[in-house]
């Protein structure tokens, strides 16, 4: 591990915690049960918020946060988003450090990436840490009940330990919030941009929720290579790969192969453009979606639903 991985590592391991969960569970005899769980988190804020993975804290009964100095104590939960799969934790605590967070939309492909993680607290010494790069931006993955979006994949590895933990770059800054959800990630991680997890933890500590409109379906950009590929007859728009069973894209009859080029009045170039129109729209009301399919040129009315 070379100086400068040392130092990042170095700079941000105080705000590296430990947070351990009890959860009620009824076993086979339908006697009430304690089921430990524990993962990482990140202290964002010096009030004493901490980003972490809904996942780990989800449907928890009780939390214990363990800092980098060997100091245990209750945390609580703010709030928790399970389609980002992003959690705030608050503890009460003077003398912490906040992380220094980045910039998730300058990530380059084959950048260095560090994940860290505290998954024993102080009783190791320090956190865990893994090395390499990131490999992909703007992924998407299908999962059994959910689509994960905008995703930055690495190859440093993402275990149930460093989940929760921090993807920082060179500089020791925060790029994403690791996550151990993702299915099938044999040699490959997946973390959430720390611009989207701050987005995110905002509305959670504001409101303790985040309420998002929902389409439900993956897709990429149409480019040259794609249009010649299918011989598509638009050269700009997104392309629908997957829609999600019983989601609103469903319900509308958006089909896998479809082109989405307009959303009510705003002409979409992009799947990031469709995901920005969609976001802009209101849930409950009537919308109009026009998309290419093969020759024919279809508008389809649908009605966004709140996220799941």
């Amino acid at each position: 591990m070379n100086e400068k991985i040392m130092e990042a590592v170095e700079k941000v391991s105080p705000s590296v915690v430990t947070i351990s969960t009890v959860t009620l569970a009824q076993d086979f005899f339908f006697r009430t049960v304690p089921v430990q769980g524990m993962g990482s988190g990140v202290i964002i804020d010096e009030k004493g918020y901490i980003l972490t993975n809904a996942h780990i804290v989800g449907g928890a009964d009780k939390l214990e946060v363990a800092l980098s100095d060997g100091r245990t104590m209750e945390g609580a939960v703010v709030g928790t988003d399970t389609a980002s799969d992003i959690a705030v934790v608050r503890i009460k605590a003077s003398d912490i450090k906040a992380a220094s967070l980045g910039d998730s939309d300058g990530l380059r492909v084959g950048q260095v990436a560090i994940a860290i993680g505290n998954p024993f607290g102080f009783m190791l010494g320090g956190p865990t840490v893994t090395v390499g790069v990131v490999s992909a931006v703007h992924r998407h993955i299908q999962a059994e009940n959910t689509i994960y979006e905008d995703l930055v994949q690495t190859d440093a590895a993402i275990n149930p330990g460093n989940s929760g933990g921090p993807l920082i770059d060179e500089d020791g800054k925060v790029i994403a919030i690791n996550t151990a959800m993702i299915p099938y990630a044999q040699g490959i991680g997946f973390s959430i941009p720390i611009n989207s997890a701050r987005e995110i933890s905002s509305e959670l500590i504001a409101h303790g929720r985040v309420t998002r409109p929902w389409l439900g379906v993956v897709g990429t950009d149409v480019n040259d290579e794609l249009a010649r590929r299918y011989a598509l007859s638009i050269s700009e728009g997104a392309f629908i790969m997957q829609v999600s069973r019983d989601s609103p894209a469903n319900m509308a009859g958006i089909k896998p192969g479809d082109i989405v080029i307009q959303f009510d009045n705003v002409s979409i170039d992009s799947m990031d453009g469709l995901r920005k129109a969609v976001g802009n729209a209101k849930v409950g009301e009537k919308h109009q979606v026009k998309v290419a399919r093969g020759s024919k040129l279809l508008t389809l009315p649908l009605v966004l639903e709140v996220g799941p």
